[in-house]
């Protein structure tokens, strides 16, 4: 048999939308632990959840998800008449947030394609007198924003101005001072019509550039502050009896203590792309602006130094800026809303995606049915490991409930993980019920989700941090695939959509954490029984060799199953401008066959809402699990893989299947593409009777190599 050539083409997966016959309402309310009642209407096949908890598009998008669910598109006939009737129900006549089925993913774009080079004017410290002024004039505003990037000179700590304008009636207009704090941080405030608001936004003081962006209306009198594309400070109460004057100066780089001069508090750095627009700037318009998305609507100056006359020591010098929006065309479009409906047809708009909105999840009957069955069991009879992790947290109940308003950052995240991971093993000889497995996916589910921004510690604590909650996020995964709980997996088949959920978090939860984790090292390694984790990351130049990576060693100088990026592939994404590849590996040696063999090796997806892209019952004895990274972001690329598969003949078993045993060592090597496809064929050679299943995702790539497989495989695949 080993002399003979066995080919094996696998293709997947399905993706299938369910279709009704016309329904009827069948309203249900839930309370979580909050007391909060969130309406359902459940259809003969689907179940429609509305939060009224408002939360940003990307919270309420993955608060769905972390419910083995989605966020309603209302694409099809069975969810615009299920929402409707939820929507009636509640009475709801606000927007509410709903996904966009045609918004196309992002492709990845080189880390040095993503820098532009911006004109800048830089004020040296040598003179107290230099300053830049606009050369045009300003009408009145009842609204106004002012855009700019600085770079802060790190040696310059007292009170700063980044810009005033001053009017021939009243000098104190419109201005932008900052000053750098105890803990190193520059601190902004703005004056508005002589008023001095209060310093509390900031940036570090660490020599970077940094994008800021101020705005002001006079009807609501509200202010804010936005750093890097994020609101940093805002509030009202400024003087609304009149606009800001017209016929004034804006000067850079000093406070004009009398009309256009008389200047005080110089600033030293450097400064560009500075922009005014005529109205009160959004999140969505910031956002962009920050990523170099081009803004026309409303403008009064554009960045232009032939627009600028400027004191003769500040200097013109060229800065290299990072600006994804460039390649990438982000759109400031904002997300999606269903705004009303007309002859019950939906009607959407677009949103600030930051804005918090009402949202409906959508998913199966039975997963519905079956996930509420499980919480109020959990309600009314908590198992071992949630009675002790609500006595360690100081809750009077289910500490993984699930509260749209849950984890929002990295800090939330850790403190679960960390009490989770306590109360495992404090609970161990209780083991985990299927109740508490399906609270734990979930929580690493969410936890995946959660922006990534560092966790607030010192320094020199925040990447040991990074890597405490890498290293919990991994325990628990590792305990929710232990073979201890194979049975119980059977009991969560209707809500979960198997193992490979664990495999997507923990692929998202690396992925998104790499640029954190690799911040000081090239190489790391998180170990646990039953999950091997490995990134690796190098530099790209000229000559680089290829990453690999080696799974777990079974034998003593035996050989291991090995995934590299070719020597080739890796100088295509250096010479296509990639600055770093990071290779994320992952080694599942002991998903055990957690269904009945013909379960474990069939091509059906467990659940069917459309919303997964992961398949649900393919199981193996091992599974390996690989992701590329160029500059941070998933790139398509060739992975080469070295396999070592042992084949024994064995006896029959009690059920009458027949599974191989090992005797005889085989090498395989598959070459082929990650692509953002649904299927890819593997082929393996002079390999009997071993069942090879690889799936691609938007992340990377999953293969599932079952080593004890029975002769009972389909034809398909034989």
């Amino acid at each position: 048999m080993t002399g003979t050539l066995h080919t094996g083409l696998i293709f997947f997966s399905f993706m299938v939308v369910c279709e009704s016959e016309p329904t009827h309402a069948v309203p249900d309310r839930v309370g979580d632990s909050h007391r909060q009642s969130r309406l359902v209407h459940l259809t003969t096949h689907l179940a429609f959840q509305l939060v009224n908890d408002s939360l940003a598009f990307s919270r309420a998008d993955s608060f769905c998800r972390g419910q083995f669910s989605s966020l309603a598109t209302l694409e099809q006939s069975e969810d615009r008449e299920g929402a409707l009737e939820l929507l009636q129900q509640s009475g709801l006549h606000s927007p509410i947030w709903v996904k966009n089925p045609s918004k196309a993913a992002s492709k990845p774009v080189a880390l040095s394609k993503q820098y532009v080079r911006f004109s800048a004017l830089n004020f040296p410290k040598e003179s107290r007198e230099c300053f830049a002024r606009v050369n045009m004039f300003f009408p009145s505003l009842s609204s106004i924003s002012v855009c700019v990037r600085v770079q802060w000179d790190i040696e310059w700590n007292e009170v700063s101005t980044i810009f005033s304008y001053a009017a021939p009636v009243f000098t104190n207009e419109f201005q932008l001072r900052g000053q750098v704090d105890m803990h190193k941080r520059i601190l902004l405030a703005l004056i508005i019509h002589g008023k001095h608001l209060p310093y509390k936004a900031s940036f570090p003081n660490d020599g970077e550039w940094h994008h800021i962006c101020v705005t002001w209306h006079r009807s609501s009198g509200n202010w804010a502050i936005y750093v890097d594309g994020e609101r940093k400070d805002m509030g009202s109460g400024t003087d609304s009896s009149r606009d800001i004057h017209g016929d004034g100066i804006l000067i850079l780089g000093q406070d004009q203590d009398s009309f256009g001069g008389n200047f005080t508090e110089p600033f030293f750095g450097m400064i560009t792309d500075l922009n005014v627009f005529n109205m009160s700037l959004e999140m969505r318009h910031v956002s962009a602006l920050n990523a170099c998305s081009p803004m026309t609507h409303e403008v009064l100056f554009i960045w232009n130094l032939d627009h600028l006359s400027r004191h003769p020591a500040v200097g013109e010098v060229q800065a290299l800026l990072f600006c994804p929006a460039v390649h990438q065309q982000m759109e400031l479009q904002g997300c999606r809303t269903l705004q009303s409906w007309s002859d019950h047809l939906p009607l959407f708009g677009l949103s600030d995606c930051s804005d918090p909105l009402p949202f409906i999840c959508r998913s199966s009957r039975e997963r519905y049915l079956k996930m509420k069955q499980m919480s109020d069991s959990q309600s009314s009879q908590p198992t071992a490991f949630m009675s002790h992790l609500m006595k360690i947290s100081n809750k009077t109940q289910a500490v993984l409930g699930q509260q749209p308003s849950g984890l929002s950052n990295l800090a939330q995240a850790a403190t679960l993980l960390d009490i989770s991971v306590q109360a495992l093993e404090d609970t161990q000889q209780e083991g985990l019920q299927p109740e508490d497995m399906v609270s734990l996916i979930q929580l690493l589910l969410l936890a995946a989700d959660v922006p990534t921004q560092p966790l607030p510690d010192a320094t020199n604590h925040s990447q040991d941090s990074i890597q405490e909650l890498s290293q919990h996020f991994i325990s628990l995964a590792n305990s929710v695939i232990s073979e201890d709980n194979a049975l119980k997996w059977q009991a969560i088949r209707e809500v979960v959509n198997g193992p490979m959920d664990v495999v997507k978090s923990i692929d998202k939860m690396v992925t998104s954490l790499s640029p954190h984790l690799m911040a000081e090292t090239d190489h790391m390694t998180i170990h646990t029984p039953n999950i091997k984790l490995e990134v690796k990351q190098q530099t790209l130049q000229e000559g680089s060799r290829g990453l690999s990576f080696c799974g777990p060693e079974t034998e003593k100088h035996g050989n291991l199953d090995c995934i590299s990026v070719p020597h080739q592939k890796i100088q295509d994404l250096h010479n296509n401008g990639f600055y770093k590849l990071t290779l994320v590996n992952t080694w599942y040696g002991s998903l055990w066959p957690l269904f009945s063999p013909e379960e474990n090796i069939t091509m059906v997806p467990t659940v069917t809402d459309g919303s997964q892209r992961y398949l649900g019952t393919i199981l193996g004895s091992s599974v390996i699990s690989t992701t590329a990274l160029g500059d941070d972001q998933p790139v398509s690329t060739a992975v080469h893989f070295q396999l070592q598969h042992r084949v024994q003949v064995g006896k029959i078993s009690q059920n009458g299947t027949i599974f191989l045993k090992i005797n005889s060592t085989i090498i395989s090597t598959i070459y082929f593409s990650i692509k953002y496809v649904n299927y890819v064929f593997c082929i393996l050679y002079r390999i009997p009777l071993v069942l090879c299943m690889i799936q691609c995702v938007p992340s990377g790539i999953l293969i599932s190599i079952q080593r004890l497989v029975g002769i009972g495989i389909p034809k398909a695949v034989r």
